[in-house]
């Protein structure tokens, strides 16, 4: 049976697909591409990734499907030709603390090897390189170094512990011993029957009198012998006439000082694992901050009235029957000022204690421990202990080129690169042999993290601080180390976070990955993406009900003749689908989003931020012009984020709206008087629940109820608003509760989503569905589109404004009572923008945007660009951190950072219109902006 070439769809219905089928090739790089909401992620993440998933745990054992619990079939009717699939979704990599870049790439796996097995020890005291022996060596240095001289040979029992130790020495007298050193004195056995008990000690036995010479080779081997397996593998020689003391071990030691470090083994440099992580801070780099003047601000009020402020006040929960037993033990009440009550129990209070406290009554009693307020505290300082390398003291006596792990840890992918390529030359042959082939492996690792263009982190950044792009990236780079072939890799959005000039390295690892064998598929929007596709689907022709039609699927060298590829066949042609395709029309240049005519001054007031030097910043200045659209640009890692979301944001919400956020390092800042609020728009969901949806976000539902309280039908039957609303008992379906839906819980099967069958999905019961306004009834409204619902509504302008809004912003396509949870990134993001535009403008606004064109087609970005210019037009200043060139090029004023990203990065290289950017030598954007200028 030959191979399929293709991948066959038929009949997928999944969300706003209309039941399409199309043919997708296999072994190429394919391109799915389309308007934010037109459906390319309903075909490419929950048909066909969605299949292939279900086909593999169908080929599981019953018993591992029990665990797994079972995969609903995708709504298609087949698909053939599937290979397994990986997808690469754009999900961050989560919030573990513990984890981190070398964690989740293994680099730090095979480092931690490399170092337990090829790293040198050195004396935490006196610095030196620190020794192992075998017994055969120890017996020829004893001879060679001590030829004629008296000496003694000791056996370490004892290092700085306290006790009597009678027994020992009863043990030792027993088995023959005559002398034994006790803190450097020797004395006879017989004359010491215990030492003070109190005082910590150093013993060591005397196991033979020696003057070395070549002939007495057997007794000193039997001597050392003995000794070694009565001092656990370490002896030592004192010189009787110098009193000088060597040591000698088959472990770790430092000859001078005889201090011995155990063997290291990988856990040994884990953070993750008690042998290595550091005691203080447990493996965390960092630990709570706390201060407690900002958590018992007046020790007047008492813990019951809201003294202590995270505690808040006195409440029935289970942390107060605590609280109540602490006072019960110490004596107070929790109506005591707390500067009257015992320090001991605030301590208690706010940092925990082992101690169980008994709460509850009679057999329902139990005893608890309590870990203290201090648990409930976000703010995190960095370790004192550690520094924040998250290892113990022991970890930094082993070193490799004079570096320790941590400092290995630390350096940046480039410096990584050419550390490793350096090492062979710097180990000596033993070493080597050991680390050849870790060096291979973590070599492959690192070259394939700066091949997706994340040469800028270092191994001990934490997960939680990276984009959704970059741990995409990684988790790319991840997917090349693994060599597999014939696989179906599904990438969303792998550009985002992206400069221009990294995204070619980008595209050059996807096409590794096609031409190892295996088919990539990529939900895409960017130009450049799009033009190195071997083929393109666009999903369409608009968003929501009015997409879900496939526009295009052929090869792009059929719509965009190439004169070096050959053109498409005849066998080729029978797969391809030809339709009207808005991104065909942005490719071939029919449609473009236009550059602005002018570029505004500014309304002569500036936000200026001085000394910024936050993570990588140096001392950067900036002076924001308001009433302007500002964008800020560079290359990944260059310090975007830092300046913008962590040092400028956090000191605006602290002033607007006392946040108690911690901004980055900076000197000072001027000019926020002109500005009276900071609004961040950005792509998370507007809802958690599925009752949130458009009517109900941005408040339109309100104004919607009311009106319909005011029809004749309600006043009649004497219904109010809150009749109107699918949250409260009332006027909805009590079957469902208003959801509209009921959820069928199937034992060992996906539980099910059926139509309510009271209310047949109407969420309302009949009496509240007879009120009808214009003959439709409120769930009639519910259904609508915005737009649709724009028409109906136009007469009254208090709806009809929050609707244009949303219209505006090109989200006439959704329904009033669409779910938020159903709703993608860049439409919560534009709902947020709609709720904005409606609000009475001041004009001293300043809207803050994190790459807001995630998700967008060139259709979408074009509407954005209208809605922000809109908001700047009514005299606000709008803050834009983008790589998209058509945004760049619509700005007023651009901040270019670089010239690289990690600790390269951190300047301003250029600044000023996009004009001045694209001329500017120093900017790394210039040259891609000129293109497009």
């Amino acid at each position: 049976m030959t191979e399929k070439e293709y991948i066959e769809i038929r009949g997928a219905k999944a969300h706003n697909l209309k039941d399409v089928s199309l043919d997708i090739p296999r072994g190429k790089f394919v391109v799915v591409t389309g308007l934010s909401g037109s459906g390319k992620s309903s075909l490419a993440f929950d048909t066909i990734y969605a299949e292939g998933q279900r086909r593999y745990m169908d080929t599981l054992s019953t018993y591992a499907k029990h665990f797994m619990g079972v995969l609903e079939k995708p709504e298609v009717e087949s698909i053939d030709g599937l290979s397994p699939i990986v997808a690469i979704e754009q999900k961050t990599t989560g919030n573990n603390p513990r984890s981190t870049v070398g964690t989740i790439t293994e680099i730090s796996d095979f480092l931690r090897l490399l170092y337990a097995r090829a790293s040198r020890a050195y004396s935490p005291v006196t610095g030196k390189e620190m020794v192992r022996y075998t017994d055969d060596q120890i017996v020829s240095l004893i001879i060679s170094e001590y030829a004629g001289r008296k000496c003694f040979l000791l056996a370490p029992l004892v290092r700085g512990r306290k006790g009597h130790y009678r027994e020992l020495f009863e043990q030792l007298r027993k088995r023959g011993y005559t002398d034994v050193r006790v803190d450097g004195e020797i004395v006879p056995l017989s004359g010491i029957e215990s030492v003070d008990r109190y005082k910590s000690h150093f013993i060591e036995l005397v196991v033979d009198k020696l003057k070395p010479s070549e002939g007495d080779g057997k007794r000193i081997r039997d001597s050392v012998t003995a000794a070694l397996g009565l001092g656990k593998g370490s002896v030592a020689m004192l010189d009787k006439d110098s009193g000088e003391i060597r040591h000698y071990s088959k472990h770790l030691v430092d000859p001078e000082s005889g201090i011995s470090l155990q063997e290291p083994a990988p856990h040994s440099f884990s953070f993750n694992s008690p042998e290595g992580y550091c005691p203080h801070c447990k493996g965390l780099g960092m630990i709570v901050d706390v201060n407690l003047d900002t958590i018992i601000p007046d020790r007047s009020v008492s813990v019951a009235d809201g003294g202590i402020v995270p505690l808040g006040k006195v409440r029935e929960t289970k942390k107060f029957d605590i609280i109540r037993a602490i006072a019960r033990k110490y004596g107070f009440s929790l109506f005591d000022p707390i500067d009257t009550v015992p320090d001991e129990a605030i301590s208690h209070i706010i940092f925990g204690s082992d101690d169980l406290f008994r709460i509850g009554e009679g057999a329902q009693s139990e005893m608890v421990s309590f870990g203290g307020i201090v648990e409930d505290i976000s703010d995190k300082v960095v370790c004192p202990v550690c520094g924040g390398t998250r290892l113990n003291e022991n970890t930094k006596c082993f070193r490799i080129d004079g570096k320790t792990i941590s400092d290995v840890s630390a350096m940046e992918m480039t410096d990584l690169q050419e550390w490793f390529a350096t090492l062979p030359g710097k180990l000596n042959s033993r070493e080597m042999t050991i680390a050849r082939d870790i060096l291979k492996e973590l070599r492959e690792r690192v070259n394939f993290m700066i091949d997706v263009g994340l040469e800028y982190l270092s191994l001990d950044r934490a997960t939680s601080s990276l984009s959704g792009g970059e741990s995409q990236r990684i988790r790319l780079a991840t997917q090349i180390g693994s060599k597999l072939v014939n696989v179906l890799y599904i990438l969303d959005e792998p550009s985002i976070g992206l400069h221009q000039r990294d995204n070619r390295k980008l595209i050059n690892s996807l096409k590794t990955l096609r031409d190892e064998g295996n088919s990539v598929m990529v939900v895409e929007h960017d130009l450049e993406t799009m033009m190195s596709a071997d083929w393109l689907v666009d999903v369409g022709p608009g968003a929501g009900e009015k997409g879900g039609k496939i526009c295009l699927n052929a090869p792009l060298n059929l719509v965009l003749p190439d004169p070096e590829k050959p053109s498409p066949g005849k066998d080729v042609m029978s797969h391809c689908i030809l339709g009207e395709s808005l991104t065909l029309d942005y490719l071939l240049g029919r449609k473009s989003i236009p550059v602005p005519q002018s570029r505004r001054p500014g309304n002569g007031h500036f936000l200026s931020l001085k000394g910024a030097r936050g993570n990588n910043l140096k001392n950067v200045s900036v002076d924001f012009p308001l009433g302007c659209l500002i964008g800020i640009s560079g290359v990944s890692g260059s310090g975007k984020s830092t300046l913008i979301n962590e040092t400028l944001m956090p000191v605006l919400k602290n002033r607007f709206y006392r946040a108690k956020m911690r901004p980055l390092e900076y000197s000072s800042i001027e000019g926020i008087e002109y500005l009276d609020k900071l609004i961040e728009i950005d792509q998370s969901p507007i809802g958690r629940t599925p009752r949130s949806n458009p009517a109900t976000f941005t408040g339109v539902f309100g104004d919607i109820r009311t009106l319909f309280e005011d029809t004749p039908d309600a006043k009649v039957r004497g219904f109010k608003a809150g009749r109107f609303s699918f949250n409260v008992p009332g006027g909805r379906c009590e079957a469902c509760n208003g959801a509209g839906i009921k959820v069928i819980e199937m034992n060992f099967l996906p539980s099910v989503n059926v139509v309510c069958d009271e209310c047949r999905g109407k969420r309302y019961n009949e009496d509240t569905l007879a009120v009808r306004y214009k003959g439709k009834s409120i769930s009639d409204v519910l259904q609508m589109s915005i737009s649709e619902a724009y028409e109906f509504f136009k007469p009254l302008p208090k709806i009809a404004t929050k609707l244009k809004a949303m219209v505006d912003v090109g989200l006439g396509y959704i329904s009033l009572g669409q779910s938020a949870v159903t709703l993608s990134g860049g439409e919560s993001q534009r709902m947020k923008l709609a709720a904005e535009l409606q609000r009475n403008a001041t004009g001293n606004t300043l809207y803050i945007l994190d790459e807001p064109t995630t998700g967008l087609h060139f259709e979408d970005i074009k509407v954005l660009l209208g809605v922000l210019q809109q908001l700047v037009d009514q005299g606000n200043t709008v803050i834009v951190i983008e790589h998209n060139l058509d945004v760049l090029k619509s700005v007023d004023y651009i901040f270019d950072l670089g010239p690289e990203g990690g600790r390269k990065g951190g300047m301003i290289v250029a600044q000023g219109t996009p004009e001045q950017i694209s001329r500017n030598p120093d900017s790394v954007t210039g040259p891609y902006l000129a293109e497009v200028l």
